[in-house]
């Protein structure tokens, strides 16, 4: 019996104040607190606030204040222009410079000579590489082995005859004879050089 009231009076203590207010907490939460819900009322807002577009003109970026400055491309360099109506550089890839003669020479009665058929300085500057690769310029310049002869290196030398009977020593007769024979052979001084850098001889 001692043992029945004891049981009693433990669960009359355990129900007394802690299980009253156990109940009443119950009795007040209608819902279970979840960790969402516990969250909602950290939730930050965003205040809009709302303006007439109307009356709001949009901003322009202004670029007053500063300039750009934009460097030119060098011009390229003009290339030097060929004065003669003929030219070498397309058949041998070099056409030989313009160099004025030295007064009273071969090459300045040539020079004259040139001038006086309508050739320009190109065509003056062929004739010079062609005669200097034939005879230097040496009005008695001899090939053994051919028999050419003279400034022009006439084959034979004999020919120079045509122009004059001074053929042998005079270098304005050669002259004279090889631009008629450059003339109606290759048309031009550049034309008989052109033959020359291809085939060795004009």
């Amino acid at each position: 019996m001692f043992a029945g009231f004891a049981a009693i009076g433990f669960v009359v203590a355990y129900i007394g104040p802690t299980g009253m207010a156990m109940s009443q907490a119950n009795a007040q939460e209608a819902a279970p607190i979840t960790l969402y819900a516990s969250s909602l009322g950290d939730i930050q807002t965003r205040a809009v606030v709302e303006t007439d577009d109307a009356e709001q003109e949009p901003r322009s970026l202004d670029r007053d204040g500063y300039t750009v400055y934009v460097k030119p491309k060098p011009k390229p360099k003009p290339k030097p222009v060929e004065t003669s109506s003929g030219s070498t550089s397309s058949s041998t890839g070099w056409a030989p410079p313009f160099v004025t003669p030295d007064p009273g020479s071969a090459q300045a009665i040539a020079y004259r000579m040139v001038t006086d058929r309508g050739w320009g300085d190109g065509e003056f500057s062929c004739l010079v590489a062609l005669w200097n690769k034939e005879s230097g310029w040496r009005v008695n310049a001899y090939n053994a082995s051919s028999g050419a002869y003279g400034i022009p290196q006439a084959l034979p030398g004999s020919k120079m005859g045509s122009a004059g009977a001074d053929w042998e020593t005079n270098p304005a007769t050669q002259i004279s004879w090889g631009l008629g024979y450059i003339g109606g052979r290759y048309g031009t001084p550049c034309g008989a050089w052109g033959h020359s850098q291809r085939v060795g001889w004009y």
